[in-house]
């Protein structure tokens, strides 16, 4: 679960995204508790020129932490996952990583208290207008001072988003498709609503709309929210809504509004909830 929060502005929160993983390495010690803020940075940019800014690394553990800086690729996946890796080659275009330096790299931040990162973000003057986007990772590790043996350890890493846009380049978005599909693995025969957006632009956009779901009487059976989500430039995205009503075999249809920034689109679909074949007799 990656916690999201829908503040916009040029350098406000908005994407929060937090890994945790258990590393068989170290004795048990104390939980670790790591946050970070803020934990998107979006600016204009200028070529030629560099944007610095700070982020806040929070320790809110008892026990002093060691911490390693990455500086990380970023993607989303259609499952709507956000994926941060060394390199992603296919986000070449798009990608501000190898414009990004921080201090320090590494670290150690004492229980109950917070420190300052530098990062510096240096726009090539040859950058093309469009947004960009990269992210800085923050990883716990071993403390110095612990001694080696077996055992678990907890390991957190919490990102940073960093979105520089450069110029004024248009959102060019629009609704590519919308269908009902089974929740793959369900035991109670769940179904889930499934919009696809695409972004044939140069420039981010973050959709908000509303699915309705009406049976063949056109009844409202469930209604859903699209939450901000960033649809990254050239590509196109699924947006996944579970629907919590179990649903009889039927005809059904979808009615979605979405909200661009600047335009709003609607779109509608017809939709069949089959019935469960019998096993034979």
């Amino acid at each position: 679960m990656f916690p999201q929060s829908h503040i916009f502005g040029k350098r406000a929160v908005a994407l929060a995204f937090r890994t945790v993983a258990w590393l068989c390495v170290l004795p048990l010690a104390a939980q670790v508790d790591l946050g970070l803020a803020p934990m998107r940075v979006e600016f204009p940019a200028t070529p030629g020129r560099a944007f610095s800014g700070t982020l806040t690394l929070n320790n809110a553990g008892k026990s002093r932490t060691r911490v390693r800086t990455e500086l990380l690729d970023m993607y989303v996946d259609q499952a709507m996952t956000p994926q941060f890796v060394s390199n992603a080659p296919a986000e070449k275009d798009f990608s501000c990583r190898q414009w990004l330096s921080v201090n320090p790299m590494e670290l150690e931040i004492d229980g109950r208290s917070q420190v300052p990162i530098r990062f510096t973000v240096r726009i090539p003057a040859s950058a093309n207008e469009r947004s960009y986007h990269c992210a800085i990772g923050f990883r716990t590790m071993a403390a110095a001072t612990e001694q080696e043996g077996m055992g678990m350890r907890m390991a957190v890493r919490v990102i940073g988003a960093i979105y520089p846009i450069v110029g004024k380049p248009e959102i060019a978005g629009a609704i590519k498709d919308l269908k009902l599909e089974a929740v793959p693995n369900s035991s109670e025969r769940l179904q889930r609503v499934v919009v696809v957006m695409e972004n044939s632009g140069l420039m981010l956009y973050r959709p908000t709309g509303d699915v309705d779901l009406l049976d063949a009487d056109g009844k409202v059976v469930e209604s859903q929210k699209m939450a901000p989500f960033p649809v990254l430039p050239k590509r196109q995205q699924r947006f996944i809504l579970p629907l919590k009503t179990v649903l009889a075999p039927g005809r059904y249809s979808l009615r979605l509004r979405v909200d661009m920034g600047k335009e709003i689109q609607e779109t509608s679909a017809e939709a069949e909830v089959a019935a469960e074949a019998q096993p034979p007799k």
